[in-house]
C-alpha cells in the first residue's frame, strides 16, 4: 500500500498481474501507476496460456463496468475462471440481463440503504460482540482474526443465517476465495476449496428447507420467492445465489477494516484527526473503501467489437478491471496515495458500478462506521505489535494477520467491556 515512487517503477516486462504470490510478497500498485501511464489496456497471459486484458485507468474501468452491452459478467468475474466458471448464467454475479434484474430487484430490499441505517443499531450489538475486549483489554489482538466475523454482523441476520452458525462461516468463505493462502488451505488448493463449498452448500441447504416451510424477512426467502422469467430458481440455483450473496459480503468487508486500522497505526495523526472530528467517520469510511479497494480486480468477455484506450477488442475476449489501479488513478483523485479521511468528493470503484454494483454496500458502510464509531468511543492510540501478513490472492486484497497494541481511552470504551461480559456468560 506505499506510495509508488516514479524512478522505482517496473518495467512493463517486469509486471504480472496474475501471479498471486506477488500480491502476498508486495504491493502492485507500483506495476498499475507504470500501466495507467504507459498502457492502460496491457495483455498477459495467464499460466494456462489464456490471453486477459488489463484496464487500470479509472475512466476505462468505469466504462466497462457500465456496460453491460457489449461486457458480460456471465462467462466469469475473476482470473481464476478464465477458462470460464461453471456457475455462469446462474447465479446473480455471472448473470446478464434480463436474469440479473430478475434476481437482484427482489433481493434489493433486504440491503438497501434505509433498511442498512435502520439496523444500525442491532447492528452495533454485533459488532460489539464479535470485537469483545480488544479495544479496552490492553494486550495485543489480532485485528485479522475480529475483522473477519464482522460481514456477519451486518448481514448474517439479512441473509438468514443463524447465529450459532456466525463463528464458522467466514473462514469457510475466506477458504472459498483464497484456497492457496496458508491461513485457509487443508491439503491442497483443490482439497481446501471442495471442503468449503461443500461445507457451505451442505449449511445453505438446510437453511433453504427450512424457509420453504417458515418464510422470513431475509435473502433466502427473497431467493425462493423470485420469478425467473416465469419460473422460480431450481434448488442448484438457490444453492449458488446464497452463497454468492454470503461470499460477496464475508470475504472483502474484513479486509476493509484490517487495512484501515492498519493504516491508522502507522499514521498515527490521522487517527487524532478523527478523535478530534467525528464527524469525518462516513468519509473516513469511503475513503477506507477507496484505500483498502478489497476487491482487486473484475473480469469481463467482450460480447461485441469494441474500442478500449486505443485497443480494438472482439468477441470472446477477456478483459480485467483492475479496480485497485483505478481507485489510485491522479487523473480523478488528487494526492491518490494518500489516505485522506476527509477526501471529498470521492467517486471510487469498491463496490463497482453499474448494473452489478455490490449489492451489499450499504450494511458494509453501516458495519464499517460502526466499528470506527466503537473505536473512537474506547480507543485512545493504537500501534503496530508485529509483522503484518497479507493474502495469496490476486483478486481480494486481504490481511489475514495484523497484530495492534490498543491503548484504551480513559473512562471510555465502557459498552464495549460491558457487551464483552454479557456475550461470555
Amino acid at each position: 500500500m506505499a506510495h509508488p515512487e516514479a524512478d522505482l517503477l517496473p518495467e512493463l516486462q517486469e509486471i504480472d498481474l496474475y501471479d498471486p504470490e506477488r500480491y502476498r510478497t508486495s504491493s502492485q500498485h507500483p506495476a498499475w501507476a507504470r500501466l495507467r501511464e504507459q498502457a492502460p489496456m496491457w495483455a498477459q497471459h495467464t499460466p494456462d496460456g489464456d490471453r486477459f486484458w488489463s484496464a487500470t485507468r479509472h475512466r476505462d474501468v468505469a466504462a466497462i463496468l457500465m456496460d453491460d452491452k457489449r461486457f458480460s459478467s456471465e462467462y466469469g468475474t475473476i482470473l481464476a475462471v478464465a477458462k470460464g466458471d461453471i456457475a455462469g448464467g446462474r447465479t446473480i454475479n455471472l448473470m446478464d440481463q434480463p436474469h440479473h434484474a430478475r434476481v437482484r430487484l427482489p433481493v434489493m430490499r433486504t440491503m438497501s440503504t434505509r433498511v442498512s441505517r435502520e439496523r444500525k443499531e442491532r447492528v452495533r450489538e454485533h459488532v460489539r460482540r464479535a470485537v469483545g475486549d480488544a479495544f479496552s483489554s490492553g494486550e495485543v489482538v489480532d485485528v485479522a482474526a475480529f475483522a473477519i466475523h464482522l460481514p456477519l454482523a451486518a448481514i448474517g441476520d439479512v441473509i438468514g443465517i443463524p447465529r450459532e452458525l456466525w463463528p464458522q462461516v467466514p473462514r469457510l468463505a475466506m477458504a472459498g476465495v483464497a484456497p492457496g493462502d496458508p491461513t485457509y488451505s487443508a491439503g491442497g488448493e483443490s482439497h481446501t476449496l471442495n471442503n468449503a463449498h461443500l461445507e457451505l452448500f451442505s449449511m445453505f441447504s438446510e437453511l433453504i428447507q427450512e424457509r420453504r416451510r417458515n418464510r422470513r424477512d431475509d435473502v433466502i426467502s427473497a431467493l425462493l420467492d423470485i420469478d425467473f422469467g416465469g419460473r422460480p430458481l431450481s434448488d442448484h440455483e438457490l444453492l449458488l445465489n446464497c452463497y454468492s450473496f454470503a461470499m460477496g459480503a464475508i470475504t472483502t468487508t474484513p479486509q476493509v477494516a484490517s487495512h484501515l486500522i492498519l493504516e491508522l497505526c502507522r499514521q498515527p495523526h490521522i487517527w487524532r484527526r478523527l478523535r478530534a472530528d467525528p464527524g469525518l467517520v462516513p468519509s473516513a469510511v469511503e475513503e477506507a473503501l477507496r484505500w483498502a479497494s478489497p476487491t482487486n480486480h473484475l473480469m469481463r468477455r467482450v460480447l461485441a467489437p469494441v474500442r478500449v484506450a486505443g485497443v480494438q477488442l472482439e468477441p470472446g475476449e477477456l478483459v480485467c478491471t483492475w479496480v485497485a489501479s483505478a481507485n489510485r488513478d491522479s487523473a480523478v483523485f488528487d494526492d491518490p496515495d494518500t489516505f485522506d479521511p476527509g477526501r471529498t468528493p470521492n467517486p471510487h470503484l469498491a463496490f463497482g458500478v453499474g448494473a452489478h454494483r455490490c449489492i451489499g454496500g450499504p450494511p458494509a458502510q453501516v458495519v464499517l462506521a460502526v466499528l470506527l464509531e466503537e473505536m473512537l468511543d474506547a480507543v485512545q492510540e493504537m500501534s503496530l505489535a508485529g509483522e503484518v501478513t497479507h493474502m495469496r490472492s490476486n483478486f481480494i486484497n486481504g490481511i489475514t494477520r495484523l497484530p495492534v497494541l490498543f491503548r484504551p481511552r480513559p473512562g471510555g470504551g465502557a459498552a464495549v467491556g460491558a457487551a464483552s461480559m454479557a456475550s461470555s456468560r
